[in-house]
């Protein structure tokens, strides 16, 4: 018991708690629930083993999880595709959730968690974290168009907008303006749907031109996939799944570059995209080789950009929108956004697995180095 209760402080100095981000607005079902929404997310600290874990625990309803174990960190942040990953799920009982997968077990009591290997031998302890986009609150550059601002939220540059009651806003958007080449700066969050799976899951997207969709999916804690967050629907997954949790505010900066047709009708150069979630590069200059699922057919006319209506309660926050010249390269880096990387600096983080990540300012806190 002493060792446990040591365990438990050692986790306590390991972490900053920065303070949740809420759940959007929504009726919740009774105190079980709740309880759900506080073990899911996302979980950093060190381990036994000379590298740092991460966590993501995704909640399935009535007390059921699943969850992925990183070796190096979580995904952007020290893990980056090429270290294991362990697949666990379990239940909860009160406030303990208890996961198993493989030679791992993990012992969740919000905010900690304790990592056991092999028979149960101490691993590692891991603290809730809430990761923030360095991308968030991207300004508008000279010569974009803010499309909604829920500070100044006027819709006159968007047609069948509508708010949300928290005042931001809601899916089935579509830009008033057509556009050729473009940046495009998206802020959202999916909701909480415990029950739900796949594609039912705080579904909806963006449609570039209304010919190819950028997925937006609540596929926190899965891999990626050709039609899951981050994906180019049913045509490419992301190279890394970039998720965060439901009802946490999240980012796509995208470069776009339409197809070119000659005076036939005749295509003669693919769409391009360049897609960075959450800060991280998951798309690179990627040729669109059609339209996408309900796509319009493609062609040479400029087109708008749709937030795609999927019935979920998708919310939209700050959304920009910057016309590029004809096929000019705008040379455009998300700010504090590296190759791989969001929400902590190396620094903070205290190692040399988190060197590839980028600068912005620390979700982890700066009590992790010191411990």
């Amino acid at each position: 018991m002493w060792i446990l209760l040591k365990r438990y402080a050692l986790n306590a100095l390991v972490t900053v708690w920065l303070g949740a981000v809420a759940l959007p607005a929504m009726a919740l079902e009774p105190a079980a629930t709740e309880e759900d929404a506080r073990l899911q997310g996302e979980y950093y600290g060190p381990s036994n083993y000379q590298m740092f874990l991460g966590l993501q625990v995704r909640a399935l309803g009535e007390g059921r999880f699943e969850a992925r174990l990183y070796e190096g960190g979580l995904p952007g942040n020290g893990w980056y595709g090429d270290a294991p990953v362990y697949e666990l799920v379990g239940e909860r009982d009160g406030p303990l959730l208890t996961l198993r997968g493989g030679d791992w077990i993990v012992a969740i009591r919000y905010p900690y968690a304790t990592v056991y290997h092999r028979g149960g031998s101490y691993a590692g302890g891991l603290t809730k974290v809430v990761r923030s986009s360095p991308t968030f609150g991207l300004k508008a550059p000279a010569g974009a168009i803010v499309l909604f601002d829920p500070e100044v939220p006027s819709l006159r540059r968007l047609v069948h907008a509508k708010l949300t009651r928290d005042g931001f806003l809601s899916r089935g958007a579509e830009t008033a303006d057509r556009f050729q080449d473009f940046r495009l700066h998206v802020e959202f969050r999916t909701p909480w749907m415990p029950k739900s799976r796949g594609q039912a899951r705080g579904n909806s997207g963006i449609y570039l031109q209304r010919r190819y969709e950028v997925q937006i999916l609540d596929s926190f804690a899965e891999p990626p996939v050709f039609n899951g967050a981050g994906a180019i629907y049913r045509t490419r997954p992301p190279a890394i799944n970039m998720a965060f949790p439901p009802g946490q505010w999240q980012t796509y900066d995208i470069e776009f570059t339409a197809a070119r047709f000659d005076p036939s009708g005749g295509k003669v150069l693919p769409a391009t995209v360049t897609v960075w979630h959450n800060g991280v590069l998951i798309h690179d200059h990627f040729p669109l080789p059609n339209k996408t699922g309900a796509g319009r057919p493609e062609g040479p006319e400029p087109g708008p950009v749709l937030f795609q209506d999927h019935r979920d309660e998708v919310e939209f926050r700050y959304i920009w929108i910057q016309p590029l010249p004809a096929l000019a390269p705008s040379g455009f880096r998300p700010r504090v956004a590296c190759g791989a990387g969001t929400a902590m600096s190396r620094h903070e983080a205290g190692a040399s697995e988190t060197s590839r990540i980028g600068v912005a300012k620390g979700v982890i806190g700066d009590a992790v180095h010191r411990w």
